[in-house]
């Protein structure tokens, strides 16, 4: 994630396309998702088809990141959840990784004050330990700095695995039952929703992949059991307020029955 050498702030970033898309967006006498959540797919083959260097397409990828928080707000989404570098991203070459930390970096460093500005409240999830002391630095400063804002919650998923996520609540189950604190007896789906690194935050509604992939890809495991998916085909630095209305659109055309009955056989 990071900023370039363009100046698309938060302020003006999905205006044009939000005023192209005007016609095409959710129906107004549907629920709106609460929490959408999006697997940012396709920043290297978006550069490759281009000719373009795949940190090149990460670049594009940051601005398709913003375009995507301006979105959330305009349509009052209290959450939006980005998979921004999950636990497996290291096997990638050290070179593209070193991009994508110098990208993060900048991220943080250019929009972490609009952020601020617009009331976004940013949340990390995934695992902290053995991070770089300098990206731990700059997870824990968006945090504390935009703590009380409220307007919107961005939930950042970096150096997060859904099975690792539910490997260290577990741990941490199980050692206060060791410790005498918590009788096996109390482990519950509530005890382990408050142990994983989203406690507080709602289950996403809304889960939106882009590339055309059709998959997870260990991306809140435990979260998504009753979320709506939406695939797109779009690489997600193509990803513009007219695809997010489009994939919401979509989502309240589904029945959400929870197992239950479908509210629409009456």
């Amino acid at each position: 994630m990071a900023g370039d050498s363009e100046t698309v702030t938060l302020l003006d970033a999905g205006q044009a396309e939000g005023a192209q898309a005007a016609g095409a967006g959710p129906a107004p006498d549907k629920s709106m998702p609460g929490h959408v959540a999006i697997i940012m797919d396709g920043n290297g083959r978006w550069a490759a088809r281009r000719g373009l260097p795949r940190v090149e397409g990460h670049r594009r990828g940051v601005e398709a990141v913003r375009r995507a928080v301006r979105s959330a707000i305009d349509l009052r989404i209290p959450y939006l959840t980005i998979y921004s570098f999950s636990s497996e991203n290291w096997r990638r070459p050290a070179a593209e990784v070193a991009d994508l930390m110098g990208l993060l970096k900048l991220f943080v460093r250019r929009d972490l004050a609009d952020l601020h500005a617009n009331g976004v409240r940013v949340r990390i999830i995934g695992e902290r330990e053995g991070l770089p002391g300098d990206i731990a630095g700059l997870l824990r400063e968006a945090e504390e700095r935009t703590a009380r804002n409220t307007r919107l919650t961005l939930v950042v998923a970096f150096n997060y695995g859904g099975r690792q996520e539910i490997l260290r609540a577990v741990q941490k189950l199980a050692e206060a039952v060791a410790e005498g604190r918590l009788a096996p007896a109390a482990i519950d789906v509530a005890a382990i929703t408050a142990a994983l690194d989203t406690d507080g935050i709602p289950d996403p509604d809304l889960v939106i992949r882009t590339s055309g992939e059709q998959r997870v890809s260990n991306f809140l495991t435990w979260q998504t059991a009753y979320s709506e998916f939406v695939f797109v085909p779009d690489f997600w630095p193509d990803f513009d307020h007219a695809t997010f209305l489009a994939a919401i659109g979509e989502y309240q055309n589904r029945d959400r029955r929870f197992g239950g009955l479908s509210a629409r056989a009456g």
